[in-house]
C-alpha cells in the first residue's frame, strides 16, 4: 500500500445514510464550500481543530488537568480561549471525561482498509466504503489510492462530493467508484456563490461528465427555506437532474435539520442561520414535483 497519510475527522462503521446498505463511511477534513447551513462544521477546515463538549467537562477545581498541560496562560475556567488556543491538542491526551477531543486526526490507508474490512460480512450485496467530507477530493491522491484498494478487494465505494474539483480528477477517479453522492444546492451560480463561497459551473460541468462517462448517481437536494426552494430554482433543478438520464439510481430531498448547531457551540464557533426547517407539507410537494419528473425521488 502507498505510504501517504491522510487527514478524517470520524469513522462511521455503521452508516445507513452514506449510501446504499449498510457501509463504513469515513469522513475527510477540508472543504471548499462554507455552505451557510452546514451541519458539519468540524469538516470544513483542513487543519486539525479542538472540540469542547462542555456536559462531559467537570470543571478545573475537580480536574484541571487541561489548564496543566496548556502551554498558553492559565485561567479558573475549562473553557478554551480561542484567542489563545493553537490546536496542539496536547489538552485532549489527559483530559478524562474527553471533554476535550480532537477533531481530525492523521490516518494511513491500511487503518482504513483494515477498520472496513471487519465490517465486511454486514455489507452484503448492496454496501461498502463512503469515502465522504469534506471534500474527499481535496486530499485526492491519498482518496485515488484509498478507491483503487477497495475496488481491487471487491468491496463496494461510493463518493460523497460537492463536485467542486477538477473534472480531470473525477474522470480519473471514476473507474473505481459505484455511485457518487452528488449534491445540487442551487442551480443559480451568483445565488449559490453567496451560499455556498462558490459558484455551480464546475459543479454542473462535473455532473455531466461524470453522467457521460458513465458514472452513476445519488443526487441530493438540500431544502433551505427561503434560499434555495423557490418555485424556479426547484424546476431548474428537477430539469437538470432529469436531463442526466439514466446516470441519476436515486434522487434525495434532504430537509434543513437544526441538529448541526451544537458542533459549532463546541469548536467556538458561531452558527448563524436561523430558520425553520421545511414543514411535512412543503416537502411532499417538492417529492410530487420531483417524481412528475420521472426522477427516482423520494425524502431522506
Amino acid at each position: 500500500m502507498p505510504d501517504i497519510s491522510g487527514i478524517i475527522f470520524d469513522i462511521d462503521h455503521f452508516a445507513m445514510h452514506d449510501g446504499p446498505g449498510i457501509r463504513a463511511a469515513v469522513y475527510f477534513k477540508g472543504c471548499p464550500l462554507k455552505c451557510v447551513w452546514c451541519h458539519s462544521p468540524e469538516s470544513i477546515s483542513s487543519e486539525f481543530e479542538l472540540s469542547w463538549f462542555e456536559k462531559k467537562c467537570i470543571g478545573v477545581a475537580l480536574c484541571g488537568k487541561c489548564q496543566e498541560i496548556c502551554p498558553h496562560p492559565k485561567t479558573d475556567s475549562p473553557v478554551p480561549d480561542r484567542e489563545l488556543c493553537t490546536a496542539c491538542l496536547k489538552c485532549t491526551s489527559v483530559c478524562p471525561t474527553k471533554a476535550r477531543f480532537p477533531s481530525g486526526r492523521e490516518i494511513s490507508i491500511k487503518e482504513i482498509f483494515d477498520q472496513a474490512n471487519k465490517d465486511r460480512h454486514f455489507f452484503g450485496d448492496t454496501g461498502g466504503l463512503t469515502i465522504s467530507g469534506g471534500e474527499p477530493m481535496q486530499q485526492f491522491d491519498f482518496v485515488l489510492e484509498l478507491a483503487k484498494l477497495f475496488y481491487e478487494n471487491k468491496i463496494s465505494v461510493c463518493l460523497d462530493t460537492t463536485g467542486h474539483a477538477p473534472t480531470e480528477l473525477y474522470l480519473k477517479i471514476l473507474p473505481y467508484i459505484d455511485m457518487f453522492l452528488y449534491d445540487i444546492k442551487h442551480m443559480d451560480s451568483l445565488s449559490m456563490e453567496k451560499l455556498t463561497g462558490v459558484p455551480n459551473e464546475l459543479i454542473i460541468k462535473n455532473a455531466e461528465e461524470i453522467a457521460r462517462h458513465g458514472g452513476k448517481f445519488q443526487i441530493r437536494v438540500p431544502i433551505i427555506p427561503k434560499l434555495n426552494d423557490d418555485d424556479e430554482n426547484m424546476r431548474l433543478t428537477a430539469e437538470f437532474c432529469a436531463g442526466l438520464g439514466a446516470a441519476v439510481v436515486d434522487f434525495q430531498l434532504l430537509p434543513y435539520h437544526k441538529l448541526g448547531g451544537v458542533k459549532y457551540t463546541r469548536l467556538g464557533k458561531e452558527y448563524s442561520l436561523n430558520i425553520d426547517p421545511p414543514t411535512d407539507e412543503h416537502m411532499q410537494e417538492l417529492l410530487k414535483f420531483m417524481l412528475s419528473y420521472g426522477l427516482p425521488a423520494h425524502i431522506h
